[in-house]
């Protein structure tokens, strides 16, 4: 207001200007009972001027007066908010910080000057008591804060937290049910759901939360489809040891979809190519297997892929793992299986031509024990005792592990399988439950006779029957045959040194 006056004097001082530069002041004149007052035009308007300035500043005066004791109380109140915050702000860090006494003393501090923020105060109050270890008093808080719509999401959650370590696993389950119910977007209240369906095994269940999740939008679709396929790959697992006919059917739709959605994670193409076989259905079985190692290469794949068909001779074997080789001939397996291929054509050239191509690769064990029977089939049979005495200190690899001792894939139990599936789901990368814990896999060294053969060249070697790689009777032929096992031949008895003769003195 005081500008508005301050501009009003400035508009009367231009006119008294521009009435003095005309050269007529002009007359103003005011006549009130019998008084009367007489000046020229330009002093009135200042004289107006300075009157309405004056009125302006006494009444700005008067309203300073008037408001002082309003004033003064929004200024303590707002002492008191600052106070108030300092205090929530402090107890928050003392809970971050462990320290539940000075927490709860804050608490209860703010709840008597907090009277703005009654909602952080309760949140404040239920930490404080979990930082104390005091569970009931927290479970109060928590229960109290169920009262409010906008803290009712945090009340549940705590209170799932609370009965989790209480060892309270139905309670923990229904808060967190009755949460996901009151907020469609609660993701810790999915999440908490869906680990425990996957920690019972409940493979169905956990399935439709998948859906609930994706139609929310809690979890992406990417994560989506591995959780799906992890899932139906856990289940067809569960349903394949059922003796029921139609429980295997289920078993067989289960792991195909599972290898469709990701064909990645080998356990569903493998099993879906198992089952398939079993079915009669080997042409399908194939193409699964051809799929899914054109994605992801693994062992288990192409020794499903090899066990397929069992009525055909070694070199027809191999013309069919060349048709593997070649969706993925770039990969390290695809490298390691033209190993194997070579084996089987028993094709020498070939045979090194593979060895050769994997001479980079760091030694583990079943590399070893392939060179091994890569330098036996070729008839170094010294060299071939050498690997397999470097791979008995090799380290494994982790998707050889896979296969059990009795070279089934993916033999898990339930626990292994809850592993798989979450981090398959989160992360799209697949555990190796075996390697972790360090149990026997399939054997991956070939046992060869213990007894060392002379290697000079000079050196007839006899005929020898045919070694027989332990992974697959029937490989070789004669010509591949390794050098024979013969007794070491005696060793020469050292001859005494004759002592000369003593002379009499």
């Amino acid at each position: 207001m005081i500008r508005l006056a301050l501009g009003v004097l400035v508009v009367m001082a231009v006119l008294v200007v521009a009435l003095a530069m005309s050269g007529d002041p002009g007359r103003a004149s005011l006549t009130w009972l019998d008084w009367r007052f007489g000046t020229t035009a330009a002093a009135a308007i200042l004289l107006l001027g300075l009157v309405s300035l004056l009125a302006v500043v006494f009444w700005r005066v008067v309203l300073f007066v008037v408001e002082a004791p309003r004033r003064a109380a929004r200024a303590a109140a707002e002492a008191r908010r600052r106070q108030a915050a300092d205090v929530i702000t402090r107890g928050f860090l003392a809970v971050a910080a462990g320290d539940g006494a000075e927490a709860r003393r804050l608490a209860q501090k703010a709840s008597q000057i907090a009277e703005d923020a009654p909602l952080l105060v309760r949140v404040l109050s239920a930490q404080a008591a979990e930082a104390a270890d005091d569970p009931a008093a927290a479970q109060a808080a928590y229960k109290e804060m169920l009262a409010s719509p906008e803290t009712r999401l945090a009340g549940r959650r705590g209170l799932m937290l609370l009965a989790e370590s209480a060892g309270d696993r139905e309670a923990a389950l229904s808060h967190a049910a009755d949460a996901l119910t009151q907020d469609r977007t609660a993701r810790w209240a999915w999440r908490a759901l869906f680990e425990a369906r996957l920690d019972t095994g409940a493979w169905r269940e956990a399935l439709e939360l998948v859906d609930t999740g994706l139609s929310r939008k809690i979890v992406t679709p990417a994560v989506a489809v591995r959780a799906r396929a992890a899932l139906l790959a856990a289940l067809a697992a569960e349903l394949e040891r059922a003796s029921d006919p139609r429980a295997r059917e289920q078993a067989v739709d289960h792991a195909v979809k599972a290898a469709r959605l990701s064909p990645a994670f080998a356990p569903g193409p493998v099993m879906a190519s198992r089952l398939l076989a079993d079915a009669g259905k080997l042409g399908r079985a194939e193409e699964v297997i051809e799929q899914a190692w054109a994605t992801a290469p693994h062992p288990a794949l192409w020794l499903g892929y090899r066990d397929l068909r069992t009525d055909e001779t070694p070199r027809e074997r191999a013309q069919r793992l060349q048709r593997l080789i070649d969706c993925n001939p770039g990969h390290r397996e695809s490298r390691i299986l033209a190993v194997e291929q070579a084996l089987l054509a028993q094709d020498k050239a070939a045979t090194k031509a593979a060895v050769t191509a994997l001479a980079e690769e760091s030694p583990t064990a079943r590399l070893c024990g392939l060179f091994a029977r890569a330098a036996w089939a070729q008839g170094a049979a010294d060299e071939a005792r050498a690997w397999i005495a470097r791979g008995a200190q090799a380290a494994g690899e982790p998707d050889w592990s896979d296969l059990d001792p009795e070279g089934r894939a993916f033999a898990y139990a339930q626990s292994d399988w809850t592993r798989l599936v979450s981090t398959w789901a989160e992360t799209g990368v697949l555990l190796h439950p075996r390697f972790e814990r360090r149990e026997r896999a399939l054997t991956d060294l070939p046992e060869l006779p213990g007894q060392y053969e002379a290697s000079a060249p000079f050196l007839a070697r006899p005929e020898a029957p045919a070694f027989r790689p332990p992974d697959d009777p029937g490989a070789f032929d004669d010509d591949l045959a390794g050098p024979p096992e013969t007794a070491p031949a005696a060793a020469p008895a050292p001859r005494r040194r004759r002592r000369p003769a003593r002379k009499d003195g």
